[in-house]
């Protein structure tokens, strides 16, 4: 199966907006099994993976919460933050030690009104997010429940 690779921090900004983002994160760590947030919760921060693994799951009734994706080095954890009603549309989990850039959305969106460039750039960069992990999805579900390869790339 084929899946473009996730837009990444690095190779997603320009190097200017790159920078001005990055001088508001804080550097975090989780031990395994720490919730990041829960589906359902205030969307008011997101991270950037630098070590480990972290698990997006989401509540299925009766059950235990189901992984959907699991994400790594480079990868944007979080994107609810940046649309209205910023409510988390999946819990996420850290499935290995995580060590991570974390970002204060407030903090993030300020900045987005103060530099409509920045805001633009960063804007594209979770889009691009959104759009590869609806496709990841797609081609999943297509495994999942189409027939015999569905989901394989042609």
């Amino acid at each position: 199966m084929f899946a473009p690779p996730s837009p990444s921090l690095p190779r997603a900004l320009p190097a200017e907006h790159r920078e001005r983002l990055m001088a508001t994160a804080r550097e975090v760590s989780f031990p395994p099994g720490t919730r990041l947030f829960e589906e359902g919760a205030r969307a008011d921060r997101f991270w950037v993976i630098r070590t480990g693994t972290v698990e997006l799951d989401m509540r299925v009734p009766g059950r235990r919460a189901l992984v959907i994706e699991r994400l790594g080095h480079n990868e944007l954890v979080g994107w609810s933050w940046l649309f209205h009603p910023h409510v988390w549309h999946l819990g996420a989990e850290a499935a290995t030690p995580v060590r991570a850039y974390e970002f204060d959305a407030a903090s993030v969106l300020a900045l987005c009104e103060e530099d409509a460039g920045l805001g633009r750039e960063i804007t594209r960069w979770v889009g691009e997010v959104v759009a590869h992990r609806l496709h990841s999805s797609r081609v999943r579900l297509l495994d999942l429940f189409g027939p015999y390869g569905a989901g394989a790339a042609v």
